[in-house]
């Protein structure tokens, strides 16, 4: 009979060893996926970030040159039009 549990023991100890080294697998998988989905996130964080700043510059040296423009550009008063006085 000792013969008999001592195999039942063993298959047990088995199956626990094998159940916790396909856990660690998973688990180092999952941290694998979990980190590259990270840093997916960051490049595009990053990447948009950078489209933004450029787009805002853009309209702001827009903006700079179009009040540049106006305040360079001479007032004419309208054609056809005559002062009262």
């Amino acid at each position: 009979m000792s013969g008999s549990k001592s195999t039942k023991d063993l298959e047990r100890a088995q199956a626990a060893f094998h159940k916790k080294e396909m856990q660690a697998r998973e688990g180092a998988s999952a941290t694998a996926e979990y980190k590259a989905q990270v840093s997916a996130e960051r490049s595009k964080t990053e990447r948009l970030r950078a489209l933004r700043l450029a787009k805002e510059e853009q309209e702001r040296v827009a903006a700079a040159n179009k009040a540049a423009m106006k305040a360079a550009t001479p007032v004419k008063p309208a054609a056809g039009k005559k002062k009262r006085g």
